[in-house]
């Protein structure tokens, strides 16, 4: 294998203060080097300051959130109890009710907001939680606003999508992966027509499973990378506020303790992979 380099990258920053404070702990430990932010959940006030020292070297996102708490404004139609919908929503929904796509426009601007506001810089790339911005009934509302603000050329897009023989290579929940991948089909060719550029390989799948070797599951995400690889990760430590909000927690300390162990980069070694820390846009 010729050796490559790659974006790994921890979502859910600002979820809860314990997994804020994990994935700091992997930015210091140049563990990682991405992290998207949930910027409208309450911790994501007091954990964006504490990003200032990772600017240098890793690239900070807004991490899109439009299944997890609240919205930062009422949304009667989308979330009519102060809460925002499942996943399951969003993939049901081809095109949303106009009053309903106006209010999601809305939210998604509100996320930026917060994210420009707390951090006084643009993100340097858009994702989003349970790969929600990929979606039919988002991506366009999404694109609008990038494009709106003039982010084209600067601000780049996750691609939850690859190819099915790079995912079938890597072996690792296949069905997840090629799932998403066809609910994400289009995603890229629409963003970049826009002028955003995008990811060309994703891994990172998992059952959240506490049984799991986590080890070996990492290593087959660095199989058959793409061009501009990207892996994402979900490292955390354990707190009530995660509890409250994600079914996801023993996980997050195991993926946290590899990456900050001796295996993980041995494991790199073994694979002829690094970690680019140029900042240099996917």
């Amino acid at each position: 294998m010729s050796d490559f380099s790659f974006v790994l990258c921890a979502d859910d920053y600002g979820l809860s203060p314990a997994v804020s404070a994990g994935i700091r702990q992997a930015l210091a430990a140049r563990r990682i080097n991405a992290t998207g932010a949930m910027t409208n959940l309450p911790d994501w006030p007091n954990a964006a300051p504490l990003l200032a020292p990772y600017l240098d070297h890793a690239q900070i996102g807004v991490h899109l959130n439009l299944t997890v708490g609240a919205p930062l404004a009422s949304a009667p139609n989308l979330a009519p109890q102060g809460k925002l919908p499942g996943v399951g929503f969003y993939l049901r929904q081809r095109n949303l009710p106009q009053a309903m796509a106006g209010e999601v426009a809305a939210e998604i601007a509100r996320q930026f907001d917060s994210f420009e506001s707390a951090m006084d810089r643009t993100p340097d790339f858009v994702d989003g939680h349970q790969h929600v911005h990929t979606f039919r009934s988002i991506r366009g509302l999404l694109l609008a606003e990038m494009e709106r603000r003039g982010w084209a050329g600067r601000v780049w897009l996750r691609d939850s999508a690859d190819k099915p023989s790079r995912i079938l290579a890597r072996g690792v929940e296949t069905k997840k992966a090629l799932l998403l991948a066809w609910f994400a089909h289009g995603f890229a060719k629409a963003a970049r027509s826009r002028g955003f550029a995008v990811n060309e390989g994703f891994a990172g799948f998992s059952a959240f499973d506490p049984a799991r070797d986590y080890a070996s599951d990492f290593e087959s995400y660095l199989r058959a990378p793409g061009p501009r690889h990207l892996v994402m990760c979900h490292p955390g430590r354990i707190d009530d506020a995660l509890a409250e909000l994600d079914p996801v927690t023993i996980t997050r300390e195991q993926e946290l303790d590899f990456l900050l162990g001796n295996v993980f980069p041995d494991l790199l070694a073994r694979a002829g992979a690094s970690l680019d820390f140029s900042r240099v846009s996917a």
